[in-house]
């Protein structure tokens, strides 16, 4: 039976926030830690006051978040110059301001967070961290605790950052042992409990796992529904495969834990994130394809290294595909854009999953769409164009200067990076159990920084044209099924019903798009791009696509109007090319009206010319998950 109280068993939050409390969790200054100090003894559970009662709405909230950011627990991002703790990036997710490089930053709070620093060096990072622990006083410590120069930073990083990871992992010479990797995870563990508030702000236990063979990126984030979770995580040094990594999921599951894992950023993946082969060398079979399906229900569609879903390389014909491709990681560790062509992209994938799906009988790429960032700063969700002045990598962006001019670590250009993405989950209330189950439904959607609302509901057949927002989703779920959600064979082709709402600091939207994917003969990926509804009154073409919008933004003065557009859209498509007997994909598109891009906001404020062959203006989106269709002989 659901009940608040039994979020967590209130002896154990106790203990937790007990643990918080001594001083174990550091301050953004790195202060030493009391560690020895007593803990007071945990109160009975009766003692505890129990949690206050939730809102619920069953027609669901859309509640933003953040599911990729590292803190001074990630080495590499310690490297860069981070000292904001778990603690701090939780503090700054829930709108408190922290200091990063000397510059104070603060956003509108979250509903949700997960920080997700790399399992790979926890146990490093607990010795560095806390004088007079395990490993503190090995002189490697000490060094990375000294270091000031951006080139002994850079140094360090390919030492013991990338030669490791992109070659066979293991810990570095300065790893004390598992149970120091134990001991920062607790740290990690009792800052989201210190920091979790139901009905209020939501945090997530998770880790990232960060295997990068030959530099193919192919790192995932982990995420529990509750504190019920290992007594410690595992990285790459333990686990260096996929395959390794589902089946210790698929142990824990077995231990009563609920866990799932997000792959992100397929752009750097050199082609290995949608392989069609097994880390064996085998072709993927349906053990394969039913592993990660159960275990991966999401990707990660954008983050500060570019957007994943298309490249305009790849997709000539869709108009919209010009949109922060990253084009200089092409440029590092053999990651040639043009060699790995459109099999790095989102797109290619969830579209090629129903060729596997015919074949195998199981859909390894049956992907809902989440956003992040991947800052290493310590503040995640830090996405609005005009607040990047802290960069998002240390000392290595965190100047105009350096992000016009210079690279980011071995990824790319600093001028391609981005602030990141939003994740947005729709659930009945803002709480672990209720966020981690959306998470897992696919009923999420990503923005590329925005707080723009989007619903996306399909039914078989023609339903009624939505009138509102409120009927939409009442007949969406009466009727058909969310995003994230599959329709089965039925009568008549598939509807859908859209309905998307800018956020309330945000420009105005400019149209809703839905893109189908299905597999031709020789099951090669095939898509297209459908206007469905959009703001004025232009009119579609002989070719089905709308005019451009227009462009209030004064490039001089980084600034725009909300003259063009519309502040909410909402609309029904069917698809005029349906095949009862083929596969499909179906995901939503927003896009809004163009607005300055960060690029444009660094060169108005330093006095500098805007760069050149960089957009000096952006237009925001948002992807839902999407909806399948799964004819009858599947």
């Amino acid at each position: 039976m659901k009940q608040h109280t039994k979020i967590l068993s209130a002896t154990i939050r106790a203990i937790l926030i007990a643990f918080a409390s001594t001083g174990l969790l550091l301050s953004a200054a790195c202060q030493k830690p009391a560690l020895h100090e007593a803990v007071a003894p945990a109160p009975a559970a009766s003692e505890v006051a129990a949690t206050p009662a939730v809102p619920n709405n069953p027609l669901k909230e859309a509640y933003f978040g953040e599911q990729h950011v590292h803190t001074a627990y990630s080495l590499d991002a310690y490297i860069g110059g981070a000292r904001l703790t778990p603690s701090d990036a939780y503090r700054f997710a829930k709108g408190e301001e922290v200091e990063v490089g000397g510059v104070k930053v603060r956003m509108k709070a979250l509903d949700w967070a997960a920080v997700t620093d790399h399992a790979e060096y926890i146990g490093e990072m607990y010795s560095t961290l806390n004088e007079g622990v395990k490993g503190s006083d090995n002189e490697q410590i000490k060094q990375l605790r000294g270091l000031t120069v951006l080139e002994e930073r850079e140094a360090w990083f390919l030492e013991y950052v990338i030669k490791p990871n992109r070659g066979t992992p293991a810990h570095p010479p300065f790893f004390a042992g598992p149970d120091t990797t134990e001991s920062g995870w607790k740290q990690i563990l009792a800052a989201t409990e210190a920091h979790y508030q139901p009905g209020k702000f939501t945090t997530l236990p998770a880790f990232e796992w960060s295997s990068a063979p030959n530099g193919g990126n192919l790192h995932r984030n982990v995420f529990f529904r509750d504190t019920n979770v290992p007594a410690r995580p595992m990285g790459a040094a333990e686990l260096s495969e996929p395959e390794q990594l589902w089946d210790w999921l698929a142990s824990l599951e077995k231990q009563g834990m609920n866990v799932i894992a997000i792959p992100h950023n397929s752009n750097a993946s050199k082609g290995t994130m949608f392989t069609p082969m097994r880390a064996d060398g085998k072709p993927l079979d349906r053990e394969y394809a039913e592993m990660r399906s159960r275990f991966e229900p999401l990707i990660e569609m954008m983050q500060i290294k570019g957007n994943s879903e298309v490249h305009r390389s790849f997709w000539t014909a869709d108009e919209f595909a010009n949109f922060e491709n990253a084009d200089s990681l092409g440029d590092y560790s053999g990651r040639s854009l043009e060699k790995f062509g459109k099999t790095n992209w989102v797109r290619w994938g969830v579209t090629k999953g129903l060729d596997y799906e015919k074949s195998l009988g199981v859909n390894p790429y049956h992907y809902g769409f989440v956003g992040g960032t991947d800052s290493h700063n310590g503040t995640p969700a830090n996405v609005a164009e005009d607040n990047f002045a802290t960069g998002s990598h240390g000392a290595a962006d965190a100047t105009v200067e350096r992000r016009r001019n210079e690279e980011v670590g071995g990824w790319l250009r600093g001028k391609d990076l981005n602030p990141g993405a939003l994740t947005a989950v729709w659930a009945p209330e803002n709480t672990r159990e209720a966020i981690w189950d959306g998470l897992k439904a696919r009923e999420t959607f990503a923005t590329s920084g925005p707080r723009m609302k989007v619903r996306f509901f399909g039914r078989m057949g023609e339903g009624a044209a939505p009138t509102d927002p409120k009927s939409l989703v009442e007949r969406g779920y009466a009727e058909g099924v969310p995003m994230g959600g599959t329709l089965k064979a039925g009568q008549g082709a598939p509807s859908f019903t859209v309905w998307a709402m800018k956020g309330p600091d945000d420009g105005n939207l400019d149209r809703i798009q839905i893109i189908k994917g299905w597999v031709d003969a020789k099951g090669e990926p095939q898509d297209q791009v459908f206007d469905v509804v959009w703001s004025g009154d232009r009119k579609a073409g002989k070719d089905g696509k709308v005019p451009a919008v227009g462009n209030t933004v004064d490039i001089k003065t980084a600034t725009y109007t909300n003259a063009i557009g519309s502040s909410e859209l909402i609309g029904r498509w069917t698809d005029p090319q349906f095949d009862p007997t083929q596969g499909a994909v179906y995901y939503v598109r927003v896009l809004q009206i163009p607005t300055p891009r960060w690029s444009t906001y660094d060169a108005v404020r330093a006095r500098l010319p805007l760069l050149e062959g960089v957009a000096a203006t952006v237009q925001e989106r948002a992807w839902s998950s999407p909806i399948w269709y799964s004819p009858a002989n599947l």
